[in-house]
C-alpha cells in the first residue's frame, strides 16, 4: 500500500477542560482514549505511520498513556510544539507569550519527521471511519499537474459536530460546483439550540444552517505545504502578532488566505459520521456512552489493540 502519515495535534493546553490533559482522558471500555480510536481507524484505512505533536512537558505522561503502547502497533514519531520554537529574531519580542502559536505552527513542527502525504487531526476529536477512508484515497491518488497547491479537507455536517455543553469553534465552509473549497470562515461560539444552531455574539444568538459543511481540522496535505507554512509564519509574527498578542497561526486562516490568492485547489471530502469530542469536561460522559454504543454495534472490538 502507498505510504501516508497521520499527524495528531495533541499540544493543546486544555484550558476549557478544567486544566486537565483532556487528550489523555479514558473513554473506552478498557481505558482507551479518543486517539486510540483515531489511530485504529486510520490504520484500517491504510495509514502506516503516526506523528504525535506534543509539548515536551507532556512527553512522559503521553508516552505512558498511549505512545509506548501504540509504537507496538504502528510506526510512531514525535514533533514538539513550543512557544519558543520561532525564528530567533522574534524570541525577545514575544518572550511573555504563555502558549504555543496554533495549528499552523503545530504542523510546521513536523517538517523534519513527515516526508509523505499526511492527514492532520485533533487529538480530542472522534471523526469516524468514513473520513479516514476518504482522506487516504485522496492522498494516495494521482492528481492532475498544477501550479496550485493540492490539498483536501474532510467536511462534516455542522449539526453532527455540536456540543451539548457549550459553544464550539468551527470553520464554516463554502464549496463550489467542482467540490472544491471556495471559502472558509473560522467561527467561534457556535451553540446547539432548539432550532438547530446559532452563533453567540454578546447576548445575542444568530441562527446558522445546521447542514452547512464545516472543518474539524482534518486536513490532507503534502510535504510541499511546509514551505508555505514556514514563509507564512514569519509574516504572521511580523504583521499579525503586534496587533494582537494572543493571535494564533491557524490552518483555516492560512487556507483561507491561499484561497483568496487562488493558490490552492482544496478538495472537500464528505463525511456523514457523527463527531464527538471532549471540548468540555461535561462532554466526557456522552463520549463514553457513544463509544460503548459503537462497541456494542460491532463497529469496534471490545479491546482495540493487543
Amino acid at each position: 500500500m502507498k505510504k501516508a502519515t497521520l499527524v495528531i495535534m495533541a499540544a493543546g493546553i486544555g484550558s476549557r477542560f478544567g486544566g486537565g490533559i483532556k487528550q489523555l482522558e479514558p473513554v473506552g471500555p478498557n481505558g482507551e482514549i479518543i486517539m486510540d480510536y483515531s489511530i485504529y481507524d486510520a490504520r484500517e484505512a491504510g495509514f502506516n505511520k503516526v506523528v504525535f505533536v506534543i509539548r515536551k512537558d507532556l512527553e512522559k505522561d503521553f508516552k505512558e498513556v498511549i505512545g509506548n503502547r501504540i509504537e507496538k502497533e504502528i510506526e510512531v514519531a514525535y514533533a514538539y510544539q513550543e512557544k519558543e520554537d520561532i525564528p530567533e529574531r522574534f524570541r525577545d519580542m514575544y518572550q511573555d507569550r504563555t502558549k504555543p502559536w496554533g495549528t499552523g505552527q503545530a504542523i510546521l513542527c513536523c517538517k523534519d519527521v513527515v516526508k509523505e502525504p499526511f492527514l492532520v487531526i485533533n487529538a480530542d476529536d472522534y471523526y469516524g471511519k468514513e473520513a479516514y477512508r476518504e482522506a487516504y484515497a485522496y492522498l494516495t491518488s494521482e492528481h492532475t499537474a498544477s501550479e496550485k497547491v493540492q490539498a483536501c479537507m474532510v467536511g462534516f455536517v455542522l449539526g453532527n459536530t455540536l456540543s451539548e455543553n457549550g459553544g464550539v469553534t468551527r470553520g464554516l465552509c463554502s464549496v463550489d460546483e467542482k467540490g472544491h473549497l471556495s471559502d472558509i470562515v473560522e467561527t467561534s461560539n457556535i451553540e446547539k439550540t432548539a432550532e438547530g444552531a446559532a452563533v453567540r455574539i454578546g447576548d445575542t444568538l444568530h441562527a446558522v444552517d445546521v447542514n452547512v459543511p464545516v472543518s474539524m481540522n482534518m486536513w490532507g496535505l503534502y510535504p510541499d505545504f511546509f514551505e508555505i507554512l514556514e514563509n507564512g509564519f514569519e509574516e504572521f509574527l511580523e504583521k499579525d502578532v503586534p496587533k494582537n498578542a494572543k493571535a494564533e497561526y491557524l490552518l483555516p486562516t492560512i487556507v483561507g488566505g491561499l484561497l483568496k490568492e487562488d493558490q490552492v485547489d482544496l478538495k472537500v471530502l464528505q463525511s456523514h459520521d457523527k463527531w464527538f469530542g471532549v471540548t468540555y469536561k461535561e462532554d466526557k460522559e456522552a463520549v463514553v456512552a457513544s463509544v460503548r454504543e459503537l462497541v456494542e454495534k460491532g463497529v469496534y472490538p471490545e479491546k482495540l489493540f493487543g
